[in-house]
């Protein structure tokens, strides 16, 4: 099914948008609804245009998102502290060959290209490179595991991202479609409209686009 989608909306786009350059805008149904995964992946050459340094408490001062994005996970964090929650930005934006090189790793360390691909997305398939994606901790512990998802800073987040427009984007019970494992820690950003619709379906970023593609182009699905 995500296959015909992408056929459908390559066409729709390349007569609407003749002049799209990435392939990011392709595998998009517009604004901050990027589809990327290992199905549909950036090239080396895509590198949002308007990234910048995130005005959050952050682990290193080289922590970038796209303009909105920042300007949103600012206004979440600000939220949580009002609860007495100070929450940590541990990664944003990666290039390319950032991605590269944490695959790799990942991939030694674990022994097993099975299991990288089950923790770490290839370069190309993450969203981090999108800018729309960022990491986040907590101030007693900045390390990504579980345990976020257990803590009272992880509750929070995950009861009320949507408000900000972030979505927990990989869930334990979404790894058949996600092909990840849980992680309470990866919030995506995709508008406070999609993220609350989201969030209200309990739903991946995948199948949620897929929806909306079937609303917009299912006349089309008819056809193999």
């Amino acid at each position: 099914m995500i296959v015909r989608i992408a056929s459908v909306l390559l066409a729709c786009l390349n007569l609407l948008q003749a002049g799209i350059a990435s392939y990011a805008d392709r595998t998009s149904l517009g604004g901050s609804l990027y589809l990327v995964n290992r199905t549909y992946r950036l090239t080396e050459a895509y590198v949002p245009d308007d990234l910048v340094t995130v005005n959050v408490r952050k682990l290193n001062a080289g922590i970038k998102l796209r303009r909105e994005a920042a300007l949103h996970l600012e206004e979440m964090f600000n939220a949580a502290k009002e609860m007495k929650m100070t929450l940590v930005a541990v990664s944003g934006y990666r290039s390319f060959d950032q991605q590269k090189a944490i695959y790799a790793r990942k991939q030694k360390t674990s022994g097993s290209k099975e299991v990288a691909m089950l923790l770490v997305a290839p370069a190309g398939a993450s969203e981090h490179q999108l800018g729309l994606a960022v990491d986040i901790g907590r101030t007693s512990s900045s390390n990504l595991n579980g345990a976020f998802g257990k803590s009272r800073e992880g509750q929070w987040v995950r009861e009320n991202a949507h408000l900000f427009g972030f979505i927990i984007r990989y869930k334990a019970e979404w790894t058949g479609i996600t092909g990840y494992a849980d992680e309470p820690w990866h919030i995506r950003y995709v508008g406070k409209e999609h993220a609350q619709a989201i969030n209200a379906l309990n739903v991946p970023l995948e199948t949620y686009i897929e929806s909306l593609a079937l609303q917009s182009f299912g006349e089309y699905y008819a056809f193999e």
